[in-house]
């Protein structure tokens, strides 16, 4: 089991934890010929010239809305999901719509923010349905709230299925024995959902929405990058395609300096997560 582990934690020391070192550059004014040893030191200027620049606000605020949307739907959605697809009880019809509300998952956003940009252009199919029934045409991916929309929306459909694995697991683990007991004292589906299924699913709906506190300034970059334009930077530019086009301009220690405010906010959300599933929900995962 060790041995199955092993390549796992090689690519976490190599890809992740070997890198580390190179945080420095967030405190310097990093030159790549002169490099880290070589480059000067400026302590905590990039970090002020972040909250500084006139844009990086808005940048900040669109990755949270963004990001906070996507948590509390792909939260839901799949808990949902799970209990409607554990009602079913005919088994080829069950794994048939399991099948197919995953692939979504294992198909990339370049592929997919291809098909999003065909379909939801002017031209695209759904607007020309919109214009079958006489209605306006709408500028999915050219106007701001819109493209958040799609974006939320989108991202969902793609994860939702796959996310939903989880708590179809739980489900599968809750005692038969409970449900037979609430049906000899007369409760129906309903108040065995809110009363066995659902609290029995707490645990692992606690550990799903605490890991994903960590990803409150991750956006998905991918996603973003691959719709994205020019006209709606200003309610769909994140964080990541910020620290992009900084980076594609030189700034390296503005860049890391980005990367690692996004780190420390991420372990800060995640102990607090910890902390409140500990007090409020009498959870410990150590």
């Amino acid at each position: 089991m060790h041995l199955m582990l092993l390549p796992a934690v090689l690519v976490a020391l190599i890809f992740k934890y070997a890198p580390m070192p190179g945080i420095v550059i967030a405190f310097q004014d990093f030159k790549p010929w002169q490099g880290i040893s070589g480059s000067s030191w400026v302590g905590w200027s990039n970090f002020e010239l972040i909250f500084s620049m006139h844009d990086s606000r808005q940048v900040i605020l669109n990755t949270l809305i963004i990001s906070c949307l996507k948590i509390a739907f792909g939260l839901v959605v799949p808990v949902i999901f799970a209990l409607l697809l554990n009602e079913i009880r005919q088994m080829g019809l069950k794994r048939s719509v399991q099948t197919l509300v995953y692939l979504p998952h294992f198909m990339s956003w370049v592929i997919l923010g291809g098909i999003l940009l065909d379909l939801l252009s002017l031209e695209g199919i759904v607007n020309q349905l919109l214009s079958f029934f006489h209605m306006q045409p709408v500028m999915f991916l050219s106007e701001g709230n819109w493209f958040r929309f799609t974006v939320i929306l989108s991202d969902l459909w793609k994860e939702f299925g796959f996310s939903a694995i989880v708590f179809l697991a739980s489900l599968s683990g809750i005692n038969p024995a409970l449900y037979e007991a609430a049906e000899i004292d007369g409760a129906g589906r309903m108040k065995q959902t809110l009363y066995i299924t659902l609290p029995s699913m707490l645990p692992i709906i606690v550990v799903v929405f605490t890991l994903s506190l960590g990803n409150m300034l991750n956006a998905n970059f991918d996603q973003i990058y691959n719709l994205i334009n020019s006209l709606v930077l200003d309610k769909g530019d994140i964080i990541d395609t910020y620290v992009y086009r900084s980076f594609q301009e030189g700034q390296y220690s503005l860049s890391t300096a980005v990367g690692l405010f996004k780190s420390v906010i991420g372990f800060i959300m995640i102990g607090g997560g910890y902390y409140s599933a500990y007090k409020w929900a009498n959870y410990r995962i150590f």
